[in-house]
């Protein structure tokens, strides 16, 4: 399979949909499960923490077949055993670049003890009739990442010039106006976007968003080992991040300091078992690449594993691997 061609979950290969980062459905032991239809993005951010985008150094990208999907997570919600579930479909990238994603809503707000769908978006492949459609299809509420008012300083942060801000804004309008509750998800990096940061407060309040949720979710720029960088601008300490929140919000009267109590997050008894622990040994069958160049994906006990060094391993091979990390059923390893 050639470099960043698509695997097609479900369709070209048959992988499990616990395991894996990039696809699939991540549960950490809450009422939330994380649905990822697809990797990939149309931007390439320059503080992405996980290298994606055009720029990026992706040898595969991955889409779900919406049935096997779908199938998965109905088995999961029926497991979970309680009526108020979260699906918030995210992914390493942009998820609207999934071709089937009001079918997908769709499915997942009908299902039994499904109260919320809610996804997160960069917001330039929504446009009017995507919104409409949207919001018919059941989605309670969209995570829509502006990073600042300034059209030059969005551009950068965009990672590219073709980056619209006006479109995103009218977009966020049309939310605003639909039964879809809005939250906005701006990246503050300090020293860059200050301003930002409070114009977007401003117009959060202006347009009236948070009906149910909060408004507004400010994420700190953070660097991460496999990520991209922004020359010039470092990570500040939560501990001033936070102060800076507390300044922002005694000025506005606004909550920013949020939490899972603040969507409704909460812990259940039950989660899908981790199968493997760390530094175990197992057989795993080789069966498609990896997301990273050297990275291939192999399948053991009805997990995806993705194997590190597996650049010379063909496909189809069964090989035994060292598990190096296993938290929260996402499965990393190595071949010895």
């Amino acid at each position: 399979m050639e470099s960043g061609e698509i695997v097609r979950v479900g369709e070209d290969v048959d992988l499990p949909l616990t395991g894996a980062l990039t696809f699939g459905i991540v549960d950490r032991g809450t009422n939330l499960l994380q649905i990822r239809p697809v990797s990939g993005c149309n931007l390439s951010c320059p503080f992405c923490s996980v290298d994606e985008g055009p720029v990026g150094n992706k040898q595969a990208r991955y889409e779900v077949s919406l049935d096997y999907l779908v199938e998965y997570a109905g088995a999961m919600v029926a497991r979970k055993n309680c009526d108020d579930i979260e699906m918030h479909i995210d992914g390493c990238g942009e998820p609207l670049l999934y071709p089937r994603m009001v079918e997908l809503v769709e499915r997942l707000s009908s299902m039994e003890g499904v109260e919320t769908v809610s996804m997160q978006t960069n917001g330039l492949l929504l446009d009017r009739d995507m919104i409409g459609d949207l919001e018919e299809a059941g989605l309670s509420r969209i995570n829509l990442t502006i990073n600042t008012m300034d059209s030059d300083k969005a551009k950068f942060m965009a990672g590219t010039d073709m980056y619209d801000l006006s479109r995103v804004l009218e977009n966020a309008k049309r939310i605003a106006d639909s039964k879809i509750d809005l939250l906005i998800a701006p990246v503050w990096i300090d020293g860059f976007n200050d301003k930002g940061i409070e114009d977007i407060v401003e117009y959060v309040i202006d347009i009236g968003v948070g009906e149910k949720w909060p408004a507004l979710g400010i994420q700190k720029y953070r660097e991460h080992k496999n990520g991209r960088k922004v020359d010039d601008y470092g990570e500040i300490p939560w501990r001033r991040f936070y102060s800076k929140l507390e300044d922002i919000e005694e000025k506005y009267n606004i909550n920013l300091k949020l939490g899972p109590e603040d969507f409704g997050i909460y812990k259940v008894g039950f989660s899908l078992p981790r199968v493997f622990r760390r530094r175990e040994k197992t057989g795993v069958k080789v069966m498609a690449p990896g997301w990273n160049p050297g990275q291939k994906l192999g399948v053991a006990n009805h997990r995806t594993i993705t194997i590190l060094n597996g650049k010379d391993i063909p496909v189809g091979e069964k090989v035994t691997v060292e598990i190096l990390k296993s938290k929260h059923n996402l499965y990393l390893a190595r071949a010895v």
